[in-house]
């Protein structure tokens, strides 16, 4: 019987231990400040998202200096190349003057023949080239050797015409590129150098082209 009493006693005590761990976890839960979680979890999402957006600036501030340096790059690249384009003009233009390039374009042929009581002499040539230039010639060949500011025209022997150290036999064909009407009319101005020609009982014809192609300077 006492044990009986004593059992039901520890049941009811145990029951009453639970019931009361029960109602404190209750009100725990109902007193806890969801308000609170709820701006810590807001504040901890703003800190990361003030963290992405640092990061993300970051990124940008970089992007814009490298598109500066790009830009420089760029810039200075077309520069240069201005620079190459330039160059290579006055190189070329250089080459045109030296005779280092052939050249093709509109102007005169002029052939000065030996007959048989006259012959073409040296001072004949040198004559027409220094016209021709005057003229405004951007080219002129002797037989296709290339007339530049060192070229020499001589004579041996009264009898052996001799350009840039080379022998020529006549005809003695002299090409000339520029204005071809210029030309034209101041070789066939009155009292010119063709009358000139002509007169000395010499023989010379022209005729005025539109492509004639004078060889480069081999010498």
């Amino acid at each position: 019987m006492n044990g009986k009493i004593t059992m039901t006693i520890s049941i009811g005590c145990t029951a009453l231990i639970l019931t009361m761990v029960m109602f404190t976890q209750f009100k725990t839960v109902g007193e806890t400040d969801i308000t609170a979680i709820e701006t810590m979890r807001e504040t901890e999402l703003r800190a990361e998202l003030a963290s992405w957006k640092s990061k993300y600036e970051e990124i940008e501030t970089k992007i814009e200096e490298r598109e500066k340096t790009i830009g420089e790059y760029n810039s200075e690249l077309e520069n240069n190349q201005n620079s190459l384009k330039i160059l290579e003009n006055e190189v070329k233009e250089a080459e045109s003057y030296l005779g280092y390039t052939a050249l093709k374009g509109e102007g005169i042929v002029v052939t000065l023949k030996d007959n048989e009581i006259y012959n073409i002499d040296h001072t004949d040539l040198l004559r027409l080239v220094n016209e021709l230039k005057v003229a405004g010639a951007e080219a002129v060949s002797i037989n296709d050797e290339r007339i530049i500011g060192a070229s020499e025209i001589t004579e041996i022997n009264n009898r052996i015409i001799v350009v840039n150290t080379k022998r020529i036999a006549g005809p003695y064909v002299v090409k000339a590129i520029g204005d071809k009407k210029y030309f034209e009319s101041a070789l066939t101005i009155k009292g010119g150098y063709i009358d000139e020609i002509t007169g000395s009982g010499k023989d010379i014809e022209y005729n005025v082209q539109d492509n004639i192609v004078v060889p480069a300077y081999e010498g």
